[in-house]
């Protein structure tokens, strides 16, 4: 799952070699956190938070599909 994400997150950015994935697991649900370089910040969140929303739904439907809750967050 975070390999997938992984990808998209890649393909949007300049930056992809600073492009970070981690999946932390817990009883509640599972915790994306993306990491990105400071000038990539922006194009993952996107315009009025459109491409961050965009990446929750995509994930939340993947999970759903595996009977997980997940959420995605982006870390400084």
């Amino acid at each position: 799952m975070n390999t997938f994400l992984e990808y998209i997150v890649k393909n949007l950015v300049d930056n992809a070699d600073a492009v970070k994935v981690d999946l932390i697991e817990s009883d509640s649900g599972s915790l994306i956190e993306i990491r990105v370089a400071k000038e990539d910040i922006a194009k993952v969140i996107g315009r009025e938070g459109r491409m961050i929303k965009a990446l929750r739904l995509i994930m939340g439907t993947v999970a759903a599909k595996l009977s997980k809750k997940v959420r995605v967050e982006i870390i400084q």
